[in-house]
């Protein structure tokens, strides 16, 4: 939401902590606030919150209350729509063979399993096709093409892929293979020759959807084709049973949140009802994988994003890449039983390589990088290319600027970004293909991947550093940090946490509330699990809570917490609610620190 009006002002005169970033706190309007209050019957603090977010009484219902039935739009207002609705109805009266490709991430796989369960529910069996990110890369290739139609395809539907293939599609389309592209991430003036393109971020689109995730672009291509259906009499005709699509929003919600797209507009209701879903326990693959992950209570955003997503992810980044697909597609639970089982273990393949990287790629940054940097910018010889996505997310994260991670293959450089709000990745990516420095390249604003030859590596370096800093305020960055409200450690409540609560589910563009805890008091604290530090917290007028602070052991905060020595520290990080063996408790998830003075 806009913060038009709005002001910050350091928090708890923290202007550099023990991660070197100024705390601030943007203020509401006092009287939005008490308008909140008294209309929505909110909690003070969440209404301060949403009142520091921009949000009044008008906007802030629909938020706190997302349906589909007031945010579903009309799938025809998406530009391509109509075009990859009249083929697929022809491809399923035709009696045609139907492929689906898909991305290896879990919006790929979501958006695969998605249309695999559709048809399925049409008695259409459909093949699948996830490429290997090492030997394939990212994207329909033309031998990945070529095999499908050599296997009897006649149709294929890219999702989260394809809309910058223009060489692989036109080779399809010569070979006779019909394809139609679902996608999100951005797109150039030209379009690949395909019989349709479903984008939202297509430059002729109006429909305001750019926001979402191809799972979501996909179940609005999946509403379209089952309400032409219906339309026709299809069903009638065939026989069959009109699915209940909202059946299948739990996997909807799990690519949503885990391809770290804004949660506004439709993407919340998506979310929100997705997550009712998920509790029902439907779908096959995710109770296995719950189930593996130990997930006893009612799913959040964040269990979809920390704890099932990068499991379904594992198998396309260091293992087998169709197995996120097959897990979330599957209604054998034995069989689903055991994909889970194979992909919490790449999953932990994978935490091992991603540490080893990323101890290299810290060590670059804080040697090579110059302090005044637009970006970090680093590379490796023998870095797995299947975590370097992550791993130019954790640089994200500690140093709060765009992160770009480059792994080398031959000749060739393999590198993914990540950034930060106010700095689109994606369009400096495609500007710098577009200046003919790059094999490969694309993505969206928080996100981009790219292929460069190592001769150009130095010079697309360049080129992104020179595109980023136009893009930000002039001069260093400096790492910030939102507090969204102060408490005492005695205002730690269980009924805080349970207020904050409303405002889910949290992700981007919504971010979880963070809590500053002043004048906290560490009465212990010991290291547990690789590299967390546990505490106890109380205050000099009460309250006593668990807190956590995760993989900081060798960093200040982490020595800062073990060595407090009776002396107060303002916290910074996340309540939540604790489940343990029957009983809630607040749980303070610590991300920052500082001393008290």
């Amino acid at each position: 939401m806009s913060k038009a009006g709005s002001s910050r002002t350091i928090c708890l005169g923290v202007a550099q902590s023990l991660e070197g970033r100024a705390w601030h706190t943007v203020n509401p309007n006092d009287q939005v606030t008490a308008s909140l209050v008294r209309s929505l019957d909110l909690p003070d603090a969440v209404a301060r919150i949403l009142s520091a977010r921009g949000f009044t009484p008008e906007t802030a219902e629909p938020f706190l209350n997302p349906t589909l039935r007031d945010l579903m739009p009309n799938p025809s207002t998406l530009a391509g729509m109509d075009a990859a609705v009249s083929r697929v109805i022809k491809a399923i009266d035709d009696k045609e063979k139907i492929s689906v490709f898909g991305d290896y991430d879990v919006d790929g796989a979501t958006s695969s399993a998605l249309l695999i369960r559709f048809f399925k529910a049409l008695g259409i069996e459909v093949e699948s096709y996830i490429p290997d990110r090492v030997k394939e890369g990212y994207g329909p290739s033309i031998p990945a093409l070529l095999k499908l139609r050599d296997s009897g395809a006649d149709v294929v539907i890219t999702v989260d892929c394809g809309i910058t293939a223009f060489e692989p599609l036109a080779v399809a389309a010569e070979a006779g293979l019909d394809v139609i592209v679902i996608d999100h991430h951005k797109a150039e003036s030209d379009l690949p020759q395909a019989s349709a393109v479903v984008n939202p971020n297509r430059l002729d689109d109006e429909s305001g959807q750019g926001h979402l995730a191809a799972v979501g672009v996909t179940f609005l291509v999946v509403v379209a084709v089952n309400r032409a259906l219906r339309e026709s009499g299809w069903y009638e005709r065939a026989d069959c049973k009109e699915p209940d699509l909202r059946n299948w929003l739990d996997i909807v919600s799990l690519g949503t949140v885990c391809d770290v797209v804004p949660l506004i507009g439709l993407n919340r209701a998506f979310v929100n009802q997705g997550l009712n879903v998920m509790a029902r326990a439907g779908n096959a693959g995710l109770v296995a994988l719950s189930n593996v992950v130990g997930l006893k209570e009612k799913p959040r955003a964040f269990h979809l994003g920390y704890m099932l997503g990068p499991r379904v992810n594992a198998g396309g980044r260091v293992g087998d890449a169709p197995l996120g697909t097959r897990l979330l597609s599957s209604d054998d639970p034995e069989e689903a039983a055991v994909i889970a089982m194979r992909l919490n273990e790449h999953n932990a393949d994978r935490k091992d390589i991603e540490a080893a990287v990323l101890v290299d790629a810290i060590e670059q940054a804080e040697t090579n990088v110059d302090p005044g940097s637009s970006i970090i910018f680093v590379t490796g010889e023998n870095w797995h290319p299947g975590v370097i996505g992550i791993v130019a997310s954790r640089l994200r994260e500690r140093y709060d600027l765009p992160a770009c991670v480059v792994a080398f293959d031959g000749g060739m450089a393999k590198g993914s970004g990540r950034s930060v709000p106010g700095v689109d990745l994606g369009l400096a990516v495609l500007d710098a293909r577009d200046a003919g420095l790059l094999f490969n390249g694309g993505g969206h604003a928080m996100a981009a991947g790219f292929t460069v030859e190592q001769a150009r590596l130095s010079a697309f370096h360049e080129f992104l550093a020179d595109h980023v800093k136009q893009q930000v305020a002039a001069g260093c960055v400096q790492a910030s940090y939102i507090v969204d409200a102060v408490v005492t450690p005695e205002g730690a409540t269980l009924g805080l946490v349970q207020s904050l609560s409303r405002l889910e589910p949290f992700g981007a563009s919504n971010e979880e509330p963070k809590i500053g805890v002043a004048n906290a008091m560490v009465v212990k604290a010991d290291i547990v699990g690789s590299g967390h530090v546990r505490c106890i917290v109380t205050g000099s007028s009460g309250g006593r809570f668990k807190a956590i602070a995760f993989n900081c052991v060798d960093s200040e905060l982490g020595y800062a917490l073990l060595n407090t020595q009776g002396r107060p520290i303002h916290l910074a990080g996340s309540l939540r609610e604790d489940n343990w063996q029957g009983r809630s408790d607040v749980q303070f998830v610590i991300e920052d620190g500082a001393w008290a003075v």
